[in-house]
């Protein structure tokens, strides 16, 4: 007796009862704007009791100095001391109106994302799609109004390549199924995932690219390779300084420390230009390293139960350090970098070579830090990517964990919609994309929303393979390879026309299907809308006749979208064709004609057109 063996079932991630996202954004939101407006007004009398504390201060000391009274000065000298800790006390003020500045603007732009309020939403990332990508550009990933823009709150740079590559590449059914689990856990963490996004936020303001100072860490250390420089540095400042102060002091009669100073000067001629060099491009980075520093606390100090979740956590030590230590001891080596445009620069390097004593600490810290880096950059982008796919799954409570099962043999999506539309323009229905071999054919009238619903399979597609949940009811898809051809352009510069460009495509199409059948380890899944525009129609039937045929000959799963009513009664497609439409009603009023959609499927070819209606209700009647 055998035992089926069946998929593991996807999360379900169930809102916690205490109200929409939208309005536990809009409280949250107006919350926190109270909390800043509250500190703010601390911090603004606080700045003022700072200016008459420092004045009479002053007045104090300088009176008590000049009028040699005791008491006056150390009166001036507390105040002044209270100054001080009341400088500390405005300063974390300033902190906590930054904060509640940014918790009040990421609640807010978290309930125009629900909205899909693109033009309120900021555009944060640069990651753009490729024209040549199998799908990127055709399903909207990258740019405004677009998927990109759906799921990033704010992210470091490691977050955002992170992403970008979990939707520009299915992950396999296992790694889907721990990301799943990951972001239901992640979902209800609405403190832990805002946090993130303030660590990310503060991080715009630095705009550094990190590849510089990874290229660094994992290299050898210069100064490793000199030892005996480095000792000549460290034995010539030490005897430079104590000669100088035994002459100083007539132990010594002669200046002797006049060799040591001499040879800081060529020592510091031989190496001081490139520990500076080592030092500024370390430097630079400063600012990061602190927001880098809290993101590891917040990661390391959260308990986690998923596997993926621990996974990110595992491995954030060096040195016997935590990566948030190992970061701020970064932060407290890179503030000895001296800038070569302070007064004293020159005379310091002379004195005590000190580039070259700072460069060799910092290259302690990368000998024991510096190969790990990276992957805790990794690591924080991963918890960044998982952050973005709890939000999604937060924001919107009814869709689903899709599951990815070997064994399915078509796409089954109930409740289908697509997740760049808001919640009020949102048709969803329900669609099959299958068996293996067979075309979901779609057609209908211009506008009817044909184009649309192959984008609405297409993106919850790479939802899914990013292991993010959909918009659907029910989803469930064997693991999929991805292609799409919807919106071919013609290039003047480089001489190709529209057919030539959209033969391209197709054929690259083509060319992905037969690699996949030859792999065999995922269904080829091909998305295919109004192709072959750009010749006569006599041509454009055999010639998408044959394209279609050859890829359903492939074992594929796909969907074609055409105007074309009579590609479904062909007899090499009578077989395979599956053919669902979309109709339009029109109406006449006091205005003139008019037309309206439902954008729901209907099974069975269109049986109307609207083009010369179209041209009624544009005005555009030639009779």
């Amino acid at each position: 007796m055998t035992t089926a063996s069946f998929p593991p079932a996807p999360p379900r991630f169930v809102a916690d009862g205490n109200g929409a996202p939208a309005a536990v954004y809009a409280e949250r939101a107006a919350r926190f704007g109270r909390e800043r407006d509250a500190v703010t007004r601390r911090w603004s009398r606080t700045a003022d009791l700072l200016l008459v504390l420092f004045v009479a201060a002053a007045a104090g000391l300088g009176w008590g100095i000049l009028a040699r009274m005791p008491l006056l000065i150390v009166a001036g000298g507390v105040l002044f001391v209270g100054y001080g800790a009341l400088a500390l006390h405005h300063g974390s003020l300033g902190a906590a109106r930054r904060r509640y500045t940014e918790l009040a603007a990421i609640n807010d732009e978290a309930g125009r994302r629900l909205a899909r309020d693109w033009d309120g939403l900021p555009l944060r990332h640069v990651t753009r799609g490729d024209p040549g990508h199998a799908y990127a550009v055709d399903l909207d990933l990258f740019g405004r109004a677009s998927l990109f823009h759906l799921l990033q709150p704010a992210m470091t740079p490691f977050g955002e390549a992170t992403l970008a590559r979990w939707l520009l590449r299915p992950a396999a059914p296992e790694t889907i199924t721990a990301r799943q689990v990951a972001a239901a856990e992640l979902a209800p963490l609405l403190d832990f995932r805002e946090e993130l996004a303030i660590g990310a936020r503060r991080m715009d303001a630095v705009k550094t690219d990190p590849e510089p100072f990874l290229a660094w860490a994992e290299s050898e250390p210069w100064l490793r390779g000199m030892r005996a420089s480095v000792w000549a540095a460290r034995s010539s400042t030490v005897l430079l300084w104590v000669l100088f102060v035994l002459h100083v002091a007539r132990v010594v009669p002669y200046p002797l420390w006049l060799p040591f100073l001499a040879a800081n000067v060529i020592l510091h001629a031989a190496l001081g230009g490139r520990a500076y060099r080592t030092l500024a491009g370390v430097w630079q980075q400063e600012g990061a390293f602190r927001h880098y520093a809290e993101l590891f606390r917040l990661i390391s100090s959260t308990r986690f139960q998923s596997g993926e979740l621990r996974g990110v956590t595992e491995g954030l030590t060096a040195g016997g350090l935590t990566a948030e230590q190992q970061m701020r001891r970064l932060n407290r080596l890179t503030s000895l970098a001296i800038p070569r445009s302070a007064p004293l620069y020159w005379p310091v390097q002379i004195a005590t070579l000190w580039d070259i004593h700072a460069l060799a600490l910092l290259e302690g810290w990368q000998v024991v830090v510096g190969g790990r880096v990276r992957g805790w950059l990794t690591a924080l982008g991963e918890a960044e990517s998982l952050a973005a796919l709890g939000g999604l799954a937060y924001d919107n409570p009814t869709w689903a964990f899709p599951a990815i099962d070997h064994d399915a043999r078509s796409i089954d999506a109930r409740e289908l919609g697509h997740p760049l539309l808001s919640e009020e323009a949102r048709v969803v229905n329900d669609v099959t994309v299958g068996p293996a071999g067979a075309v979901l054919l779609v057609t209908g009238s211009n506008m009817s929303g044909k184009s649309t619903l192959l984008r609405t399979i297409g993106v919850n597609l790479v939802l899914a393979g990013a292991g993010a949940p959909v918009c659907a009811a029910s989803f469930r898809s064997p693991p999929v390879e991805l292609w799409t051809s919807m919106r071919v352009q013609d290039s003047l510069e480089q001489g190709v026309s529209y057919f030539m460009a959209e033969l391209q495509r197709l054929k690259a199409v083509v060319d992905a299907a037969r690699a996949n059948a030859a792999s065999g380890d995922r269904c080829f899944v091909y998305l295919l809308d109004e192709i072959l525009q750009g010749t006569n129609t006599a041509e454009r039937q055999i010639a998408a006749r044959r394209i279609i045929g050859h890829l359903a000959g492939l074992d594929t799963l796909g969907a074609v979208s055409t105007h074309d009513l009579t590609l479904a009664e062909s007899p090499e497609l009578t077989a395979i064709v599956r053919p669902i439409h979309f109709s339009e009603t029109f109406t006449e009023g006091s205005d003139g004609p008019s037309m309206t959609f439902d954008y729901t499927i209907r099974p069975g070819i269109a049986t109307s057109t609207n083009a010369l209606r179209l041209m009624e209700i544009v005005g555009l009647d030639l009779e």
